[in-house]
């Protein structure tokens, strides 16, 4: 039975989900995601989202045996949703290999959902996202990405919010708007541009490749974007995933996270002043063969090392964007 478990160490919650031992893995010869494959994929479609069939969350969850809790057990249930989306019909297709206006579909279906659970009261995040690769635990190859429906703001997140808010307060100024500004002046670590966004890969990134897709009028989730701000999105993602794979002439391997403004949420009512939306990747090859592991600095004491050189990075990746 999916709940949520609080830890006071770290004034967050962990979600814990046996049903998902269960999940499928890496099939070589049936995948769900194709169409008519699936029980809820249909017979033909472009892009698509449905309800995972393993969720961590649901909007209908299961209560909470309080038997089992106390001062220092707190549990709640695990309030949410969880759900897949898929980018394409066809099980191999990158990406880059999709047309700017198929692409346009996948960032319009994010909209599309992140506007609709917004509407529920009880979920207070609303987090996009893509694992590439079997590197960073991809069990389904067929090109996907996932959403997750919080009822609580993720640690990392607030974390970001409330160093913003910070910022904000100390110098009077939106911090993306300064490090915008900032990498673009210094130019070495930019890898894209165009009207609507900025890509970098940032001065303190913990990842070799870790880049940054920043909206460059600073607005808040895929709800405020203009038609032509989605397909200057869509366009730069093509640019940057073919980039990395040409980088080790292979498919590169990425957690990519969308990170865009809590919903339902009075402690961040005023993000537009100090916050943005922005795409974070997470790469973790170092080299073609070689990891670059989250291992005991990283995991045990949140104490990042990056192993490569951050200017090096960008002009390898520069280039081949290029």
């Amino acid at each position: 039975m999916p709940e949520l478990r609080y830890n006071p160490l770290l004034d967050t919650w962990t979600m814990v989900a046996t049903n998902r031992q269960n999940r499928p893995h890496l099939s070589a010869d049936y995948c769900a995601f194709c169409p008519g494959e699936g029980k809820t994929v249909p017979a033909s479609y472009d892009v698509y989202s449905y309800t995972n069939d393993f969720p961590v969350l649901s909007q209908k969850p299961e209560g909470v045996d309080k038997k089992k809790t106390g001062k220092n057990f707190i549990a709640s249930e695990a309030y949410g949703k969880c759900e897949v989306i898929l980018y394409s019909s066809e099980h191999t297709q990158k990406i880059y290999e999709l047309s700017d206006e198929h692409v346009l579909k996948i960032v319009e279906l994010w909209t599309d959902r992140y506007r609709e659970l917004s509407r529920d009261k009880k979920i207070k995040y609303i987090y996009e996202f893509e694992n590439r690769g079997e590197e960073v635990g991809v069990t389904m190859l067929h090109p996907h990405g996932q959403l997750y429906a919080y009822p609580w703001i993720p640690e990392k997140v607030r974390a970001e919010l409330n160093n913003c808010k910070k910022y904000y307060r100390q110098h009077g100024s939106n911090l993306f708007k300064d490090l915008n500004a900032a990498e673009k002046k210094y130019k070495k670590r930019v890898v894209a541009e165009n009207k609507s966004f900025i890509a970098y890969i940032p001065y303190f990134t913990d990842y070799p490749f870790g880049l940054f897709i920043v909206n460059k009028k600073l607005k808040q989730n895929f709800t405020e974007f203009t038609l032509a701000e989605k397909n200057d999105l869509a366009v730069m993602l093509k640019q940057i995933v073919k980039g990395f794979d040409k980088i080790y002439d292979r498919p590169f391997p990425y957690i990519m996270a969308i990170h865009q403004s809590p919903v339902n949420s009075a402690a961040y009512k005023d993000c537009s002043e100090y916050f943005a939306f922005h795409i974070e990747f997470y790469p973790p090859l170092r080299a073609k063969d070689k990891i670059k592991w989250y291992a005991g600095s990283e995991m045990g004491a949140g104490a990042a090392a990056n192993p490569l050189d951050v200017d090096g990075c960008a002009a390898i990746l520069r280039a081949q964007i290029s």
